[in-house]
């Protein structure tokens, strides 16, 4: 298990950031939503990571073509998907397996889908038991909801499915089969959750609207959709870690280029804003997405702040966040975040082990916490094999050290996460 060292700073810093790892989300769906044109789609900037490579491996075992080029990749989709000859094997993507589900759950053939211990470890039944009540035949451990998971796809009804959970994962999950359905299907969520799923695919020409009463109406697709040809913007997400590095070191300054500035990506940085920071948004071009830069500078003491309106558009940032929180003048308060529990780790859980190893005092509750504000020690962390409390906890060091075991679990999501951070610090 490699563990990491990481020094505190002493000044600030003023960086210009252009190297962000390529958004996760959206690499994974280029891989998948090629699937569903009968051209190749050419995909610019995918992102060279273990957990993004996998879905595109799977793409190849379904049957396309998958072209390495020095800037981009051209996945050459198959007349239609075809048998595995092995299991698919998801790494530790909770958003690759889940997504897959539900666009086999409509293919005609059998498939297995696997991932790592801690994916194994994941509950599916969010996705199964919806995808079982339109007719999807899935199952797995625990009657579906641990991998691996089998699935024997074929023909699926039309449905009208209101969540209970506000997920980008059963949404696009849910899309997906719609669009293998046998008629117009219609979903709903109470809060709007992620939606690179919607904006991908309309702009691939699939048919997705939303009514009056808020219900998305998916219309299987007559003819295969156009194919992607798309530059994969840098992930705010990732970008956030360092976001919160300049928001809580003195005279600290990060400009970070060219990632999406969806709405529904970019509420963590509205919360770091209301915190205090200075932060500033440059729009340059809005096709798929909206892209541009954010920047990021220190301005004085962070102050508390309670976290409980659109926590579906920062589930993924709620680990660094706390960083910020802990180190804020106040208490600061995480509800309705129950989600955080079903993630790579129990990510209330992890995120509060750290802290009170830090030094810092907290209160837990079933979906959230309260983080009294304080001073961060030096400790050893476990990561849990969760990628996000790995960074986080090291972006902490940079305030008073730290040491973070079991960091193979970054190269998941973001693969240079270390270099871009010995530019500020000395890492061992």
């Amino acid at each position: 298990m490699k563990k990491v060292n990481i020094a505190s700073i002493s000044g600030g810093f003023n960086i210009v950031c252009d190297d962000i790892a390529s958004d996760k989300s959206i690499s994974h769906r280029c891989a998948m939503f090629s699937l569903l044109s009968d051209k190749p789609s050419i995909i610019r900037n995918f992102l060279q990571a273990e957990d993004t490579l996998n879905s595109l491996h799977i793409a190849s075992m379904l049957g396309a073509n998958i072209i390495q080029n020095e800037n981009s990749i051209t996945i050459i989709p198959p007349l239609q998907l075809e048998e595995a000859d092995d299991v698919l094997d998801c790494g530790n993507a909770g958003t690759g397996m889940r997504l897959y589900c539900g666009l086999l759950a409509g293919v005609d053939g059998a498939f297995v889908l696997t991932g790592d211990k801690y994916l194994r470890s994941r509950p599916m039944k969010r996705i199964v038991e919806p995808l079982r009540s339109i007719g999807a035949k899935i199952d797995g451990r625990k009657n579906g909801n641990l991998a691996p998971l089998f699935i024997r796809g074929g023909k699926l009804k039309a449905f009208r499915y209101h969540s209970s959970i506000d997920s980008a994962q059963v949404k696009s999950a849910m899309i997906l089969a719609a669009l293998k359905a046998d008629d117009v299907s219609y979903y709903k969520e109470n809060l709007l959750s992620r939606d690179h799923t919607e904006r991908m695919l309309r702009g691939m020409g699939a048919k997705l609207d939303i009514n009056n009463d808020g219900w998305i109406e998916i219309y299987p697709p007559n003819k295969p959709l156009n194919p992607l040809d798309i530059t994969v913007p840098s992930d705010p997400s990732s970008g956030f870690f360092f976001a919160v590095a300049a928001a809580i070191i003195p005279n600290a300054k990060i400009h970070l280029k060219n990632l999406t500035l969806n709405p529904t990506r970019i509420e963590a940085y509205k919360v770091l804003e209301r915190m205090g920071a200075n932060i500033e948004y440059i729009l340059k071009e809005d096709i798929y997405e909206p892209i541009g830069d954010i920047i990021v500078s220190y301005n004085g003491k962070l102050q508390a702040t309670n976290v409980d309106k659109n926590i579906a558009w920062l589930i993924d940032e709620l680990p660094a966040l706390s960083i910020a929180m802990a180190v804020a003048d106040g208490v600061s308060k995480v509800s309705d975040a129950k989600e955080l529990r079903a993630k790579e780790s129990d990510r209330i859980s992890s995120v509060l082990n750290g802290l009170k190893a830090c030094g810092i005092k907290y209160i837990e509750f079933e979906d959230g916490y309260e983080i009294i504000g304080g001073n961060i020690n030096k400790a050893t962390i476990n990561s849990f094999g969760d990628h996000r409390i790995a960074m986080s906890f090291a972006i902490a060091g940079l305030i008073c050290g730290m040491e973070i075991e079991d960091i193979e679990c970054i190269d998941t999501s973001f693969p240079n996460f270390f270099k871009i951070l010995n530019n500020i610090t000395e890492v061992k």
